[in-house]
């Protein structure tokens, strides 16, 4: 399986600043996420403090992209608070580091009808503007933000980005200069991917994120990679997952697709079955041991910002 037509970029296939000839392969850590994991393994960071460590040790390892949600402090339940963001930003930024940011924007997407009038959210529902959803971005300007080209069941709630509100968000990164990472989940998420990009509202070259396994979006299986892939832009860039035990197999399939890899707390709490993961650290070696295994290296921030086409480091 490693015919690639979206073949990652560019510059995918691109070998500037090695010396050993092999492809370099972009990894990015999610290190946090927004769900429900603080408890269930102790080493997901929460603070501003511990999700920024937590992000320099993953670049140390061999991540390039960092990918981050911010949290409460007091509760470990996630946050969209602008000073959580700034903080854990300007940590990263203090220190003599190239790892590429990247925001999440998907806080605000959250829906769960009520029992007794469904038009009405019920606890735990977090719909928010488009604009609202996107402040940090506009505020920190990242290298790159998230956007999720999807309206889907989301396990047992719903998760609402309608095209108009892609609208707006995509628009607001544009002229905020930073690069949205189009996170599909399903099939037709990469239609709509395409069709914004058609109305200019999205602009090429794209890149774009695979995320499989989510409850109940598309299945991490080679074939649905494989699928998804094959609707990208010829000479697309793309990384792909797989969320739990299918994290690792979706690293060696997205490599031999030619694409990008993602790993880290936020899709999966464990280094392998029945054994939590003691850190993001161990996800991102994992990742990087199969990537030599298979003949790759793990692109370097510099490497990765020349394949994403995005500038030197800010200052």
């Amino acid at each position: 399986m490693a015919d690639s037509k979206a073949s990652g970029g560019p510059a995918a296939g691109a070998t500037s600043g090695t010396t050993s000839g092999k492809r370099p392969v972009i990894v990015t850590c999610a290190l946090t996420g927004g769900g429900d994991t603080v408890g269930k393994n102790p080493a997901v960071p929460v603070t501003p403090e511990q999700i920024a460590t937590s992000a320099l040790d993953a670049a140390k390892a061999g991540a390039a992209i960092v990918h981050i949600h911010v949290r409460d402090p007091a509760t470990g339940k996630p946050s969209t608070d602008l000073a959580l963001y700034r903080e854990t930003v300007e940590r990263i930024r203090a220190v003599d580091t190239d790892v590429i940011v990247n925001l999440t924007t998907g806080a605000g997407a959250r829906f769960i009808p009520s029992d007794a009038d469904p038009k009405v959210g019920a606890p735990g529902s977090t719909l928010a503007s488009p604009e609202a959803r996107v402040r940090h971005v506009e505020a920190l300007r990242p290298e790159i933000c998230t956007l999720d080209i999807t309206t889907m069941n989301f396990g047992e709630f719903v998760f609402v980005n309608t095209p108009a509100h892609l609208r707006v968000m995509g628009r607001a990164v544009a002229a905020a200069g930073v690069l949205p990472e189009l996170e599909c989940f399903d099939s037709g998420n990469v239609r709509l991917a395409l069709r914004l990009i058609e109305e200019g509202v999205l602009h090429e070259p794209a890149m774009f994120q695979l995320c499989l396994g989510v409850p109940w979006g598309a299945p991490a299986t080679p074939e649905a990679m494989m699928f998804m892939r094959d609707m990208l832009p010829k000479g697309a860039f793309w990384t792909g997952f797989g969320i739990g035990p299918a994290q690792f197999p979706m690293v060696a399939q997205a490599v031999l697709l030619g694409g990008h890899v993602r790993v880290g707390l936020e899709d999966n709490l464990h280094i392998e079955k029945g054994v939590l993961a003691p850190s993001n650290v161990a996800l991102v070696e994992k990742a990087v041991r199969i990537l030599r295994a298979l003949d790759t290296e793990p692109a370097n921030p510099a490497q990765a910002r020349h394949i994403l086409g995005l500038p030197r480091k800010p200052v």
